[in-house]
């Protein structure tokens, strides 16, 4: 594991919500990240899909990530837009994100979330979001 890999794994590791929801960050890179959580019943609405603001947390989480590492850094979410295709059923949800333009200021990215039913990747929702560096 490089540097930067495991420094998004720790940062990963000291988010309580990710931990409680069962989240996992699969991969990271340069302006990258891949996380997945596992489809159980406490994530479903009343129609048994998954929970829009499941998806919501993971489009967040995986732009966030990738925009901190294309910017270096520790970073916040600015601002995010994501798109619901189709609802999500199966046993598990990954989100693909990645920086698509980076600045000394901010990192705007792109992430695709996907609902793996019997062993196949299906396209359930896009996003778009903006992310800048944390200041505490």
């Amino acid at each position: 594991m490089d540097e930067l890999q495991a420094f998004a794994q720790q940062i990963f590791a000291s988010q309580p919500f990710s931990q409680f929801i069962g989240a996992q960050l699969l991969d990271s890179g340069p302006g990258y990240a891949e996380m997945s959580i596992p489809i159980v019943d406490q994530l479903k609405q009343q129609h048994g899909f998954v929970h829009g603001g499941v998806i919501s947390y993971l489009a967040d989480n995986s732009i966030t990530f990738a925009g901190g590492l294309a910017l270096g850094g520790t970073a916040l979410t600015s601002e995010f837009k994501i798109n619901y295709l189709k609802p999500a059923i199966g046993s598990h949800l990954i989100a693909r994100a990645r920086a698509i333009g980076t600045g000394k200021r901010q990192a705007v990215c792109q992430c695709e979330i996907y609902v793996v039913q019997d062993g196949q990747e299906k396209l359930c929702a896009i996003a778009q979001g903006t992310v800048v560096p944390a200041t505490v």
